[in-house]
């Protein structure tokens, strides 16, 4: 979502204050590794005095200087809220603590409910409408205790929306009001949504859904296009911005700002030609292209570093990488049971040879499913479309290939799919592909590669041999950009001692990631530690960027 440029991301507190030490941990890597503009929301729920102080206290040691201040809702297994002993009652009171405690240094948002907050949504209509006034007047009292903006609950009436804000307005509430606007992912989350928060939901609405409910796709599409519908509807009558709540998913939202035209993913600016990880640490412009499908495990291992690669690689002996770990961003598709099961259906049930795992390959080729264990994004790169038909017989033929990027010759850097950094220059690439193979496979290969001056290569297996030609210390630029008034840019390299960093972990997501979805006795299981003890990692770089013949190699 960085990479699109939002004003800011925000990260949710869990229910009864569950997740308080993974919100913190995540907050901060958003504000400092991705450096992005971040929110963290705050609850009173099941959080005494002291475990606030130390919520406001580590935040603003990371930096963070926003907080959507809540009351929260009642811990798992309760119905109904309870203030603990030494905590606070009300966001009222969250957000004076804070305004006493810190001043001015944090911006404090508050929540608004265009149709009162569902602990006071009744039949009465009489007293619903005192209810509703009564709920105005409390979220003036959070302004006037020192809310700077507001950020509404879901709805799906915009007029109800705009007569929330007309109704603030006329008790002299100034302060930006931001619609929340929750795009309908699937039917049964829906439901299950607006019955909590005891939304208010048009007929046509619930009607369009009824008679699609069955169909997950469909469901989605409605979604984006209800979205895309209300967003025109609130950008027209001038609302400051838009609140995209994605629940960790992002798709439906980024649907519906391209549908309503405030956002062109083909034109979203890129700095370096990263993937979906703009720069996001000061003066970093290199890296090594082995992680190019693997950015965040790449921030995480690399985040202790005091300082990072500016213009060019340098020695990468120093400083260290970071060790493997179960850290989230190491194990994108096992990291829980839902996660498991998507991964599951994807790569298969079971896996009875070697067949079965190069089909799976093939399949992602042929954009037949979205993940694989050596990518955190969905989905091959929009740039591997000119080399999408040779990646797939490359696959097919039993070469299992994780990275890759087609030559490039002086394409505008303003190119809607590979340019980046900046307008006036030119971008250049060399072929790259990296790929695991049979051991067999290998040295027939290597003959054909030894043959090729231009070609450079590197080849290792789990135990750690080596076959190459190139020099321990060489490093390679692969990718460079030629700007009006700067140095030459060289972001993207192959260096083989990094190489030797990637392919410990890029053996381990055999097993950790692809391995750990079936018993450890199974034959699935066997096929998979069979590949990743016995096959080999190779990266191979054709330098002749104009004539080269990178896949002539294979047969090509």
């Amino acid at each position: 979502m960085v990479s699109y440029g939002p004003t800011f991301c925000d990260i949710t507190w869990g229910a009864g204050g569950s997740t308080a030490d993974v919100t913190l941990g995540i907050a901060t890597k958003m504000q400092n590794l991705f450096c992005v503009e971040t929110m963290m929301h705050l609850t009173c729920t099941n959080m005494p005095m002291e475990k606030l102080d130390h919520a406001l206290t580590e935040v603003r040691k990371a930096g963070l200087q926003n907080i959507l201040a809540l009351r929260g809702d009642p811990p798992k297994g309760q119905d109904e809220f309870t203030v603990i002993e030494g905590g606070f009652g009300s966001a009222l009171d969250l957000v004076r603590y804070i305004r006493k405690q810190h001043g001015d240094y944090f911006g404090i948002g508050v929540a608004g409910y265009p149709e009162a907050h569902p602990d006071h949504i009744v039949d009465d209509p009489e007293q619903m409408k005192k209810n509703y006034w009564d709920s105005l007047a409390y979220l003036k009292q959070k302004i006037d205790a020192g809310g700077d903006f507001i950020i509404t609950q879901l709805f799906y009436r915009v007029e109800r929306f705009l007569q929330f804000v007309e109704d603030c307005r006329s008790i002299g509430i100034t302060v930006p009001i931001l619609p929340g606007i929750m795009p309908i992912m699937t039917y049964g989350g829906f439901k299950r949504m607006t019955t909590f928060c005891k939304t208010d939901v048009p007929p046509a609405v619930t009607d369009a859904l009824e008679a699609i409910k069955d169909n997950d796709e469909a469901v989605k599409a409605y979604g984006v296009q209800l979205g895309a519908e209300m967003c025109r509807q609130l950008l027209d009558a001038g609302v400051p911005g838009l609140h995209m709540y994605t629940l960790n998913l992002e798709r439906s939202a980024v649907g519906i700002l391209e549908a309503v035209g405030v956002l062109d993913v083909n034109r979203v600016p890129r700095p370096l030609p990263w993937r979906q990880v703009p720069s996001t640490r000061p003066g970093e412009s290199v890296r090594p292209i082995f992680w190019s499908n693997r950015p965040k495990a790449y921030l995480h291992r690399t985040h202790d570093w005091d300082s990072f690669p500016s213009g060019r690689w340098g020695n990468s002996r120093s400083p260290a990488y970071g060790t493997l770990s179960d850290y989230q961003f190491m194990r994108r598709h096992s990291s829980s049971n839902k996660r498991k099961e998507a991964a599951r259906a994807a790569w298969g049930a079971k896996l009875a040879n070697t067949d079965d795992v190069i089909d799976v390959f093939v399949r992602y080729c042929k954009g037949e499913i979205t993940v694989l264990p050596w990518a955190e994004l969905e989905g091959l790169h929009s740039e591997t479309s000119l080399i999408k038909d040779r990646l797939l017989a490359l696959n097919a033929a039993g070469y299992l290939t994780i990275n890759s990027q087609p030559s490039l010759n002086g394409l505008p850097s303003t190119d809607p799919q590979f340019g980046w950094g900046g307008p006036g220059g030119y971008v250049y690439q060399k072929a790259y592909v990296e790929f695991f193979c049979a051991p067999e496979k290998l040295q027939p290969l290597i003959e054909k590669l030894d043959q090729l001056p231009s070609i450079t290569y590197i080849a290792v297996n789990a135990a750690g041999d080596v076959r190459s030609n190139m020099k321990q210390d060489t490093v390679n630029a692969v990718t460079w950009g030629v700007f009006p008034g700067r140095e030459i840019e060289q972001p993207t390299v192959v260096d083989p001692v990094s190489f030797m960093v990637w392919k410990d972990e890029a053996f381990d997501l055999w097993n950790s990631e692809w391995g750990s979805l079936y018993e450890e006795s199974s034959e699935s299981r066997k096929v998979l530690a069979d590949i990743a003890a016995t096959w080999w990692l190779v990266s191979v770089v054709d330098n002749d960027h104009v004539q080269g013949k990178l896949f002539e190699v294979f047969g090509l």
